[in-house]
């Protein structure tokens, strides 16, 4: 399995939009295409860190284009800087 951990920091005050459009757009997009996704998100900095999980590495290669465009939408929605975007292999998985 593997994961993209993508990390914004916005406006404090648009952390609720930001949390509607990962539900909206980018759950939905993965429940389709790969494994599942997290959000955590700090209201007090309007830090978030998005995790998607990808049950293979071409999964996550096919979905680059599509996770691009989302977030960029999430970035304008949020009033945020550029993201940080890494990509992992996922050792370890207990939920």
């Amino acid at each position: 399995m593997y994961a993209r951990v993508t990390t914004v920091t916005g406006a404090p005050a648009n952390v609720d939009a930001g949390i509607d459009n990962f539900r909206a757009n980018v759950a939905p997009f993965v429940r389709e295409a790969g494994r599942g996704s997290i959000l955590l998100v700090d209201r007090s900095t309007g830090k978030a860190i998005s995790i998607t999980l990808w049950p293979d590495e071409a999964a996550l290669a096919a979905s680059e284009e599509r996770a691009n465009a989302l977030r960029a939408q999430a970035t304008d929605e949020m009033a945020a800087g550029a993201p940080t975007v890494e990509r992992f292999e996922v050792a370890a998985l207990d939920v």
